[in-house]
């Protein structure tokens, strides 16, 4: 599959709108064909978020290609709103909502770094931008754990911080309407426990790689021109491996903590 057709496909595939689809924590278990696993709880007897078919889709191509670098991977589905996390054996460890960057786009606004830790964004500098990175753990200047998507970009995931905002923006990460989610700066922002029970033992712990999925057609042709093995399904899909049960057996050395002179937000 090449040009146009290719094209396309890429667009079907990952910029069809996804509803989140909210699934009873249980130990995980395939579907009847399905290639991935429903994630596990992180308490009993709450609701979490099941992981879209795009994201699906683009985990079983890095599994398939190695993509990953056999490191731990995160996937951001801007179109549902939605982080999820994979250990570097590829098993799916948990999926949440998240907040994502105000202004809609896949671009990453030249000086955005530097006016972010100004405080002096400009209109149209709040995008979550697209693409393919190497993260890196780190600590803002507060002292922080955060998890840098890209750091001269000021670009990261992080928790939900306590302040005035706190509590709308913690309706806004419960709602299942994507559209409440695009209040943030930028960053990618989840749950408190969710960073502490999940992106912290996994990427909080040496580098990651993450991939951010376009939200737009012009978005979608510079992923494919970048990333064209990763907009094209293989020959035979690898599928996600179930998710062992509990968040155990994590190890990993700590790579040399980053800071900023701003958090991230």
């Amino acid at each position: 599959m090449s040009g146009p057709a290719a094209l396309g496909f890429w667009l079907l595939c990952f910029l069809q709108p996804v509803q989140a689809e909210m699934v009873q924590a249980a130990p995980a278990r395939a579907s009847p064909g399905a290639g991935t696993a429903v994630l596990q709880p992180l308490a009993a007897g709450r609701l979490h978020t099941a992981a879209s078919p795009a994201m699906q889709a683009l985990a079983g191509r890095v599994l398939g290609l190695a993509d990953h670098g056999h490191r731990p991977f995160a996937i951001v589905d801007k179109q549902a709103a939605l982080l999820a996390v994979y250990r570097a054996d590829g098993t799916l460890a948990a999926v949440t909502r998240a907040l994502l960057g105000r202004d809609i786009g896949d671009l990453l606004v030249p000086g955005v770094g530097e006016r972010t830790q100004t405080g002096q964004l400009l209109p149209g500098d709040a995008t979550t931008p697209a693409g393919r990175f190497v993260s890196s753990p780190g600590q803002n200047r507060l002292g922080e754990a955060v998890v840098w998507v890209d750091f001269s970009a000021a670009f990261a995931i992080h928790r939900l911080r306590s302040g005035a905002a706190q509590p709308t923006r913690a309706r806004r990460l419960a709602s299942s309407n994507p559209r409440d989610k695009r209040v943030s700066a930028g960053c990618v922002v989840v749950p408190a426990a969710f960073y502490l029970a999940v992106v912290q033992p996994i990427l909080g712990r040496s580098q990651a790689t993450v991939y951010v999925m376009p939200e737009s057609p012009q978005g979608a042709a510079d992923w494919q021109q970048q990333w064209q093995a990763l907009a094209l399904p293989p020959a035979d899909p690898v599928p996600v491996p179930l998710s062992p049960a509990g968040l155990s057996g994590q190890s990993a050395q700590s790579d040399q903590v980053q800071e900023t002179p701003r958090p991230a937000v």
